[in-house]
């Protein structure tokens, strides 16, 4: 199976998460996309969708499926994500298509994160990934500072905005053995909006598309 044929059963396993009538969390980026596009083939009767992107709002729509605002929703049932690393304990790196901060919010409002994925996103230890961190520009030039002084090399990504304004480094060199550790104080440096190491919001549940088949992990 070519690594798109993985990623699109993955996107169709994560529908049976879905649940008639509810709002559905999602998330950004080429599985969701899958994701999506298997969502609106099931016909489900959903109330609606809070996406992280405008991307994956646009294809929503195009599916007719409503979107809302997180504002409008308290809880949700469930967050279909993808993941750019998983390690064995469901910590994640996310952010790969520069939509992390928002994937953050919508995860936080929901009871399960069902990460998919194909099987070369599953590590043993993060970092093999440049990590992403959302920053306001001003700080870059001293959050890359910062990075240095931990042994990782930040650089700014050419050329990309975030859905939020912001520009994004990505950081090389870093083993990510303590993930919520360093989650907790990268997020409390001043111009950090919010890095790509999902630990506090890490995956419940992980669909792993593989040449087998799909396998399911459980965190």
């Amino acid at each position: 199976m070519t690594q798109d044929e993985l990623k699109a059963a993955v996107g169709r396993a994560a529908v049976a998460y879905v649940q008639a009538g509810s709002v559905v969390g999602v998330g950004t980026g080429s599985t969701v996309n899958h994701f999506i596009d298997a969502l609106a083939a099931a016909r489900i009767h959903i109330a609606g969708a809070v996406s992280s992107s405008e991307a994956s709002t646009r294809r929503l729509q195009s599916h007719g499926i409503a979107v809302l605002e997180p504002a409008a929703v308290q809880r949700l049932a469930v967050y279909i994500d993808g993941a750019d690393e998983i390690d064995p304990r469901g910590h994640m790196i996310k952010g790969g298509g520069a939509a992390l901060t928002r994937e953050k919010i919508v995860a936080d409002l929901a009871e399960q994160f069902v990460c998919i994925a194909d099987e070369s996103k599953r590590v043993d230890v993060l970092g093999r990934f440049p990590l992403p961190v959302e920053v306001i520009a001003m700080a870059a030039e001293q959050v890359t500072r910062r990075f240095a002084a931990l042994g990782g090399e930040a650089r700014l990504r050419p050329g990309v905005i975030t859905d939020n304004g912001h520009p994004v480094l990505d950081v090389r060199g870093l083993r990510i053995d303590d993930p919520l550790a360093l989650e907790t104080e990268i997020n409390q440096w001043p111009g950090v909006v919010t890095v790509g190491i999902f630990a506090r919001h890490r995956a419940h549940v992980c669909l792993l598309g593989t040449p087998s088949g799909v396998q399911t992990l459980r965190y």
